[in-house]
């Protein structure tokens, strides 16, 4: 009886917490995820070059014989799993960043085309970050939690002491190393992303009219949690 209280309590709550969550913070949620997809897959058939984890995503999907998209989703259970030790605790947004971005990416490579001009190439890689930086400006402004890959970059930084700097910069070139060696694409897009990703967000936040807050996991909004305010 005493379970079936705590499970009816814990339901409600998490019907709460979901009811609270404008339509508004959904539907950047959503956009920003679908953006973030497609411009992988904009990135993947410009055949440029790809961000550490995209590269090991598709290295490892050269491998199993996978979507690239399908080796994302799958990949992002055990990296919510390093959360667990480091502290970090999920968010609504942080179980849909898994599925929804690769799901996209998949869909998006159906009928994505690619160029064997230079030219192309370097249009479709440069829309590609471009639609990312957007992508990220929009699912993290809502603030309901971040993606797998950068809550155990939070994680890390909050255990190590090291700046958010150096930890993602670690996690970067061991991702990258290991996508090099699994025959990952590596090439002048992973720069231009290194290189363009941030001023991209940074842009997307000043036109959002919002900015990331980092914030300590005690007080963070969690599954388990209600009220939420709203954006």
């Amino acid at each position: 009886m005493n379970l079936e209280r705590v499970q009816t309590n814990r339901l409600t709550a998490l019907r709460f917490m979901l009811g609270a969550i404008s339509a508004r913070r959904w539907l950047m949620l959503f956009a920003g995820l679908a953006c973030f997809g497609f411009g992988i897959a904009l990135m993947v058939q410009a055949g440029l070059g790809l961000a550490p984890w995209e590269s090991l995503n598709q290295g490892i999907a050269r491998h199993v014989g996978l979507q690239i998209g399908t080796v994302s989703i799958l990949l992002g259970a055990p990296i919510l799993l390093l959360w667990l030790p480091l502290g970090e605790r999920l968010g609504v947004g942080t179980l849909f960043n898994v599925v929804c971005i690769g799901t996209v990416t998949n869909l998006s490579l159906i009928f994505l085309p690619s160029f064997s001009s230079l030219v192309l190439q370097l249009i479709e890689m440069a829309l590609g970050i471009i639609v990312i930086g957007i992508g990220s400006g929009l699912y993290l402004s809502t603030r309901l939690g971040a993606g797998p890959r950068d809550g155990l970059m939070m994680g890390l930084h909050r255990r190590t002491g090291w700046s958010v700097r150096l930890t993602r910069t670690v996690i970067e070139i061991t991702v990258l190393a290991i996508a090099w060696l699994l025959g990952g694409t590596i090439g002048i897009g992973t720069l231009a992303f290194a290189l363009g990703i941030g001023p991209v967000v940074q842009l997307a936040f000043r036109i959002l009219g919002t900015k990331p807050v980092i914030v300590a996991p005690s007080e963070r909004p969690a599954l388990r949690e209600s009220p939420i305010s709203t954006l």
